[in-house]
């Protein structure tokens, strides 16, 4: 049910687009209720919570953290280079994240 429901919820903030994944990446780790979850993000991405929304900042904030972004495009961070910005950026520990450093020797 908890999944269900921050699926829900980041897919209408617009998932990758703007802030969506990673407010309910906040809401599971964390146990937020989804206002907090917003205003943890938007601190920890120096943004005010209106701008999550918004798909133009959120692209380019995106982009400048190298938090992945829907087409991208050269150099720009791509896959699990992400996944590790965004568990550093938002101060906590990434299951997926875990079990990739175990099964690649790297803890």
């Amino acid at each position: 049910m908890g999944m269900a429901i921050a699926h829900a919820q980041a897919s209408g903030m617009g998932g990758m687009r703007t802030a969506g994944d990673l407010v309910a990446r906040v809401q599971l780790a964390k146990g937020l209720r989804i206002r907090e979850a917003k205003q943890y993000v938007a601190d920890r991405l120096h943004i005010s919570v209106i701008d999550l929304v918004d798909p133009v900042i959120m692209s380019e904030v995106r982009a400048e953290l190298g938090l992945g972004i829907m087409m991208p495009l050269g150099k720009t961070p791509k896959g699990v280079e992400c996944k590790f910005n965004i568990e550093r950026l938002l101060g906590f520990e990434m299951n997926c994240l875990k079990t990739f450093k175990v099964n690649a020797g790297l803890a």
